[in-house]
């Protein structure tokens, strides 16, 4: 146990400090228990900061680390003074007010007060009964020196304080908060998060391992934040053993952890595991109950095994969880694309724009698919609405090019694929869709300077492999056939699994009379193709990890006799025929105005929206003029 004790300042111009004493008082005093945390060394552990009494004056406190000079420890702890936090405690000894009288007695302070008001001198009086408290860290130093540790509430402040840091870009002062964070508070899990997706943003990787395992050892491998950050970043990395092994410990340490049973289920899917995935997804359901993310990726299953119905139901499930994601109407929206409802589709689009009504996603998906309907007014209205609330996005630009390219001059596409190249010159499908856009208009030369601008971006990637394959017809309608293989065959070389330019190719050779040569290359893909296999098979071991509180899931599910089976008993039909029914008049007759919408929730002018699409196209074109005006010569001597 270690003692507390208080006493005052000889000078009445600040308030009175608590120290800390060996020797009984006659003030009153206060225990508190103390714990001994001792954290493993580390090469990221901030030296331990101490408190002594000095010989000469024993009312003041003075922080030492082995004999540190005073700027390193001023430059040491300005960054949680700045904002620190300290709890008040009041003192109701009597001797404080005699002490206080004293005090006040003095010539000095008479003279002061004399030139003070009443309020000033009382609130000061008071001010003298709230000393400063910190609590003890619960250890001693080298010397037999008691530690100091700021109050909890310095922590939520400094990780806020961390977490601006860090979305300004500011990594260093956001690294040197967090590692006090990590010193002072070395039981809380949130300091070692924080400081490795830090690090992680700078390319650190071995220091954010490093602080992840510190993290995960000085915690007792009891917080699954921890394991599944590290294990996250292990994914990352491509070492998949070992990000099992970390999701496994997440999932230990908290099976309520709902990232943790996500992520491992997204990496099993990442590695053709689908079965694993189905189960995994399923114990989050029954440890965690309804989560839209893990509803979501099981739809997304569904829906990729064509099994529609059920697909839908997850998506319901995943909008009644969160009924303000966009991501889940999104993907509800284009499972209805697919099965040509248009008009529950349409619906879900006003559904998610409504969710988020900022989402470049939901206004670019939408736009696209009144393009296709044939509604192109209102899909060009859509990508513009889209373009005025994310101006740095050059998707939507792209989208919207394409679409003047095909309905109106293929100038206005110039302008459009030319400032949306300004706003992201490293987005490879801007440059990959202009230059089929020169290709179409027969400017052979272009096409190819801006398919070879898309590969010097990166030639590694799938938007890479795409452009080769387009080159390479492109070199096919000219009659360069040897420029054409080659142009294939680096495609294929990044990405093997393309069907559309393994049959190009092969149509290729077809045309030229290589009939033998054709079916060699159709025979290649069928060899090498990695074909994911799924089944439903993975409910029948799906009923021993659904919790059996969760009977609405397996009665909706209908586990015991059909996965997903359409037989069900009265009530479920007529509840799910009630609500089919209320959806589809919703649908039919949703009463979304946009113009109103857009008015009230984005501040946009629905008459003017061509204006302002020009004044932005305008700033784009100047912002890039001024960069290029600063950017700084080179001189060659």
């Amino acid at each position: 146990m270690q003692l507390f004790s208080s006493s005052s300042s000889t000078s009445s111009s600040t308030t009175t400090s608590l120290f800390l004493s060996s020797s009984n008082q006659s003030s009153k005093t206060r225990i508190f228990p103390i714990k001994s945390l001792q954290s493993p060394p580390s090469n990221l552990t901030v030296p331990p900061y101490t408190s002594s009494s000095s010989s000469s004056n024993n009312n003041e406190v003075s922080p030492v680390v082995q004999e540190p000079k005073l700027d390193e420890i001023t430059s040491r702890r300005e960054n949680l003074e700045e904002f620190l936090v300290r709890r008040p405690m009041i003192q109701s000894d009597g001797r404080d007010e005699e002490i206080d009288d004293d005090v006040d007695s003095s010539d000095d302070d008479d003279e002061e007060e004399e030139e003070k008001s009443a309020l000033d001198i009382s609130l000061e009086k008071f001010a003298k009964k709230l000393p400063m408290f910190e609590p003890g860290r619960g250890g001693e130093g080298d010397n037999g020196e008691v530690l100091v540790k700021p109050l909890k509430i310095n922590l939520d402040l400094a990780l806020y304080k961390a977490k601006v840091l860090t979305r300004n870009f500011q990594y260093d002062d956001a690294e040197k908060i967090l590692q006090q964070c990590v010193y002072y508070w070395p039981e809380d899990g949130r300091p070692y998060v924080a400081l490795g997706k830090v690090l992680r943003k700078q390319s650190r990787v071995s220091e954010a391992r490093a602080v992840y395992e510190k993290g995960s050892q000085t915690t007792q491998g009891e917080n699954a934040f921890i394991w599944q950050c590290w294990a996250v970043l292990e994914n990352e990395l491509g070492n998949t053993r070992k990000a099992r092994e970390l999701f496994d410990a997440a999932t230990v340490a908290d099976k309520r952890h709902i990232a943790a049973w996500h992520g491992w289920a997204i990496l099993e899917l990442k590695q053709g595991n689908i079965k694993k995935a189905r189960n995994l997804l399923g114990k989050g359901i029954k440890y965690c109950g309804g989560n839209e993310y893990v509803y979501q990726t099981l739809a997304l299953l569904e829906a990729k095994a064509n099994r529609y119905e059920q697909a839908s139901y997850l998506f319901r499930q995943a909008t009644r969880c969160n009924p303000k994601s966009c991501a889940s109407w999104l993907a509800w929206a284009q499972l209805e694309m697919k099965q040509e409802n248009n008009r529950s589709a349409c619906f879900l689009f006003e559904k998610a724009v409504q969710a988020s009504p900022k989402n470049r996603f939901a206004w670019h998906v939408w736009g696209v698919f009144e393009a296709n309907l044939g509604n192109i007014d209102k899909a060009r209205k859509l990508l513009k609405i889209g373009h005025l609330v994310n101006l740095r996005d050059p998707v939507l630009l792209q989208s919207l090019a394409l679409l003047e390219y095909k309905h109106s001059t293929a100038n206005v596409s110039r302008v459009l694929f030319k400032r949306a190249s300004e706003l992201d010159p490293r987005h490879q499908p801007v440059w990959i869709a202009w230059g089929w856009m020169e290709w179409k208009e027969g400017n052979i030369s272009t096409a190819r300077e801006l398919y070879q601008r898309a590969l010097s971006v990166n030639s590694t990637t799938e938007s890479a492999a795409r452009c080769l394959q387009a080159w390479g017809v492109l070199e096919q309608r000219v009659g360069n056939l040897s420029a054409a293989r080659r142009l294939f065959r680096s495609s294929l070389n990044i990405n093997s699994q393309s069907y559309v330019t393994w049959m190009t190719w092969a149509s290729l050779e077809e045309d030229q009379g290589n009939s033998v040569r054709a079916e060699e290359i159709r025979n290649l893909y069928f060899q090498q193709r990695t074909e994911v296999v799924d089944d439903a098979s993975w409910v029948n071991g799906f009923l021993d990890i659904i919790d059996p509180a969760l009977d609405s899931i397996k009665r909706l599910l209908n586990l015991e006799q059909d996965p997903f089976g359409k037989i069900l008993n009265s009530s479920e039909v007529n509840d799910n025929d009630e609500e089919t029914a209320e959806v589809k008049n919703a649908k039919s007759r949703s009463g979304f105005d946009l113009d109103a919408f857009i008015k009230e929730k984005l501040s946009l002018d629905p008459t003017k929206l061509d204006d302002q699409m020009e004044t932005s196209l305008l700033s784009i074109a100047k912002s890039k003029e001024q960069r290029t005006s600063f950017r700084p010569r080179q001189r060659f001597n």
